[in-house]
Formats: structure tokens, C-alpha cells, sequence
């Protein structure tokens, strides 16, 4: 008996990036995706197990590129400001580079992915993506003010996600973000820092 043909994970990755960007985890089904990367159904069931399985593989793939880049952005900085400047930028160089990632990303939020269906190593790699982001926001909050306390953690948190998010949404759910919008974000990440954080909580005694 022939063995069966073993197809790329990444081409089917590739694909399933793009589906989830255009219609999203709902409506994506393993038919439609193996007629789309132009696979058996076998192929995707024997490389990832379920359709749930796939879906968090495939957002996990992006978020981790995503945040490669951020930590070398960041660390590419002549100064903590544009460290941190660099560090909200990522999503429209993420765009550039890969724009079907960041039209996933800006499509479905991690919590949309997370479920009792996920392997559990699959769960364990998603948390501990998010440990690896609170530890460069908290990075970058010492490297501004020498503090990595909630207050300072939370101002830096709202340059590198909540800014970007309201300022290149939009643009980036279609394509790259301009140049315009990347200006505006920068503008208002620099205005955002020129402040100093509130003082931190008082210790209880």
C-alpha cells in the first residue's frame, strides 16, 4: 500500500493565514482550506491533528513573528523613546513584510483562538508569548524611567498596543498602513511619553 503524500505545514499555514484574514475561525472549514492550498483533507488532519489545532498554530506563527520583530525593532532603537516608538511601529512593518499576518492579527484577537480544543502545548506556547510581550513592556518601561511597576508598564502598554490598534486598524484590516498613519502614530507615541507615569502604589504596611 502506498504511503500517503505528506504535504508542507507551511504552505498549509500560508493558506490558512489568509482565510482567517478574509472570512475568520467561524467560517474557515478544512474543506475550504484544503481546496484552497490545493491539499487532501488528510494532509491537514495528519499535520495538525483538528481544525482548532490548525487555527491556534497558525495565529501562534504570526504573534511570534510579530513579536521577533517588535523585540528587534526595539532593540535596534538609538534611545528608550524610540525604542519604544519602534516598538508600536511593528505592526506596519509587519504588514510590509508578511500582510496576511497582520490582517490576521487585526482581525482576530488571541482570545478568539484560545478553547478547551487546543493541545495543551499549543496553550502553553500561546501564554508564554504573552510573558515574553509583558517582558518587554516591562523592559522598555526601566529602560524609560527606571520602574517597571504596574502605572509605568501600563503607559507603555498603551503606546505599543492601544495606540496602534486605534491609530493603524483600519488601513491595516486592507493592506499596509501609510506613511501618514505611521507619522501620526509615532507623533502621538512621543506626546504620550513626554509625560511622566503616575507615581507607583504605595506599599501597604
Amino acid at each position: 500500500m502506498p504511503r500517503p503524500r505528506i504535504h508542507d505545514p507551511e504552505l498549509i499555514l500560508d493558506t490558512a493565514e489568509r482565510l482567517l484574514a478574509d472570512v475568520g475561525p467561524e467560517a474557515l472549514t478544512v474543506r475550504r482550506l484544503a481546496q484552497e492550498a490545493g491539499v487532501p483533507n488528510s494532509s491537514i488532519y495528519h499535520a495538525f491533528t483538528s481544525l482548532p489545532a490548525l487555527v491556534g498554530r497558525t495565529w501562534l506563527r504570526a504573534a511570534t513573528f510579530f513579536l521577533d520583530e517588535q523585540e528587534r525593532l526595539a532593540d535596534a532603537a538609538p534611545d528608550p523613546i524610540e525604542a519604544v516608538v519602534a516598538a508600536a511601529d511593528t505592526s506596519a512593518v509587519v504588514a510590509e513584510a508578511r500582510p496576511d499576518a497582520a490582517r490576521m492579527m487585526v482581525a482576530i484577537p488571541s482570545r478568539r483562538v484560545l478553547g478547551p480544543q487546543l493541545p495543551d502545548d499549543l496553550v502553553e506556547s500561546l501564554h508564554a508569548l504573552d510573558k515574553r510581550l509583558v517582558r518587554l513592556l516591562v523592559r522598555l518601561a526601566r529602560q524609560l524611567w527606571d520602574r517597571g511597576d504596574g502605572p509605568a508598564v501600563e503607559v507603555v502598554t498603551a503606546c505599543v498596543v492601544d495606540l496602534p490598534t486605534a491609530l493603524l486598524r483600519r488601513e491595516l484590516a486592507t493592506g499596509p498602513a501609510s506613511q501618514h498613519a505611521r507619522d501620526r502614530l509615532a507623533a502621538a507615541v512621543r506626546g504620550v511619553l513626554a509625560l511622566n507615569p503616575p507615581p507607583p502604589p504605595r506599599r501597604k504596611d
